[in-house]
């Protein structure tokens, strides 16, 4: 999350402070009532708010306790931290319409585990602070889709502990800052140094729409990566120090030209396009990653090199005809500089893969001509999360345990190779 300051929900103000004095009622519950305004289906496409269902809305508190439920209209990443000094709740969502939530109808609301509750919201991020009364940890959080809709609900639940078994729950102030950065919504907070950088990832999911990659069982392609890159998204987002941007995020066709372009606009500092393939049997299994190279390291790579290109060329968008911007990037000068970066970030996801225990190929790192890796200004790889033509590869990606590890995997690798590039930036050339 980028720093910033925080605008005001009533306005002119920079933030909100709603205090919540102290009652004797044992428990209180805020129910934001039916007056407000209907929720709204939030629009499809990249960075679409999600809107609050008011209605439903649930703040509950007493001092053993608080729980938060928000109905929203869509899934958003999100993530949640209890901070020291003094304790409080802060929750970001990427992004939610606070305005359904008026300073005068939270105001009505008390609790004995609140002091305080703020909303906020800036570059994108809804920002929640909730001031405790006391030292409570996170016992639950999770966002449940709905069955019905295509919204979900975020439910949080606090529980009161000891200050003991706060102080090693909590987050120090500074901590938070650098992995999170932005304002934290607190007049009293202390200063912090500046906060590094967030990493800009981008995610391509292959294929889409007219192009639904390889098809086995019912199952495609397009659709088995769209699902992986988004859970993958929320993870990162959740994981704090990285911004990340999907080049596709609904059944469509891009072509390659475009996601490379897309990246570009992001100022993406890591590319990765998420793919599952099908090769002749017995060819491949596992998960692979690819970077670029004018000739194949094998034939398994010169097949998906030219099964990717012909994905554009089926749908109208002949490569051979780029322009000579596009025509003329990188392999040599920028490829200088880049192609050891490249390397580095391959061979800390493989190593992150296998520490997870994850099934990898027999040579887990190869390289071939693919189109989509050939942006000459950031590290750029092609992930064969599996392979479709295998059962056991095909069971896997329809598997939410192993989707999981896989994302947990390649976070934690991202993040290491992160550190490790600051680290010898100084070294490379300028």
């Amino acid at each position: 999350m980028t720093a910033g300051r925080l605008t005001s929900l009533a306005g002119a103000a920079l933030f909100a402070v709603l205090l919540f004095p102290g009652s004797g009622a044992a428990s209180e519950t805020l129910r934001v009532g039916p007056t407000a305004p209907a929720i709204q289906p939030a629009q499809p496409g990249l960075g679409a708010s999600a809107r609050i269902d008011p209605v439903g809305v649930v703040l509950r508190s007493d001092m053993a306790a608080l729980e938060i439920a928000l109905p929203l209209s869509q899934p958003v990443p999100w993530r949640a931290q209890v901070l020291a000094s003094p304790p409080r709740l802060v929750l970001d969502l990427n992004t939610v319409d606070w305005s359904v939530l008026p300073a005068s109808t939270l105001a009505a609301a008390a609790g004995p585990a609140l002091r305080a509750l703020r909303l906020g919201q800036a570059n994108g991020w809804a920002r929640m602070v909730i001031d405790l009364a006391g030292t409570y940890r996170l016992e639950q959080a999770a966002l449940t889709p709905a069955r019905d809709s295509d919204g979900a609900t975020l439910r949080l639940i606090l529980a009161r502990v000891t200050a003991e078994n706060f102080a090693r729950s909590a987050q120090a102030e500074d901590t938070f800052a650098t992995r999170f950065g932005g304002a934290l919504l607190h007049p009293e907070a202390p200063a912090t140094t500046p906060a590094r950088r967030p990493m800009v990832v981008v995610l391509d999911p292959g294929h889409g729409g007219a192009d639904p990659g390889a098809e086995r069982d019912g199952l495609r392609e397009s659709d088995l990566m769209l699902g992986f890159a988004r859970e993958l998204r929320d993870v990162l987002v959740r994981a704090g120090g990285f911004e990340v941007v999907l080049t596709r995020d609904a059944d469509v066709f891009v072509s390659l030209n475009a996601r490379m372009r897309a990246a570009r606009a992001a100022g993406a500092d890591v590319f990765l396009s998420l793919h599952a393939d099908a090769l002749p049997d017995g060819l491949a299994s596992g998960a692979t990653l690819y970077s670029l190279s004018d000739e194949a390291s094998d034939r398994s790579a010169a097949i998906l090199a030219e099964r990717h290109d012909r994905g554009d060329l089926l749908a109208g968008v002949d490569l051979r005809r780029a322009d000579d911007a596009i025509a003329d990037v990188l392999i040599s000068m920028a490829q200088l500089e880049t192609r050891p970066r490249t390397d580095a970030l391959a061979e800390s996801l493989v190593s992150g893969i296998r520490a997870q225990g994850l099934r990898l190929h027999r040579r887990p790192h190869q390289s071939g001509a693919f189109s989509v890796l050939r942006a000459p200004d950031m590290p750029s790889l092609l992930i064969e999360l599996g392979f479709m033509s295998n059962p056991r590869d095909l069971a896997n990606l329809q598997d939410p345990e192993w989707r999981q590890r896989m994302q947990a995997a390649l976070a934690e690798a991202l993040r290491a190779w992160q550190e490790a590039d600051t680290a010898s930036a100084p070294l490379r050339r300028h």
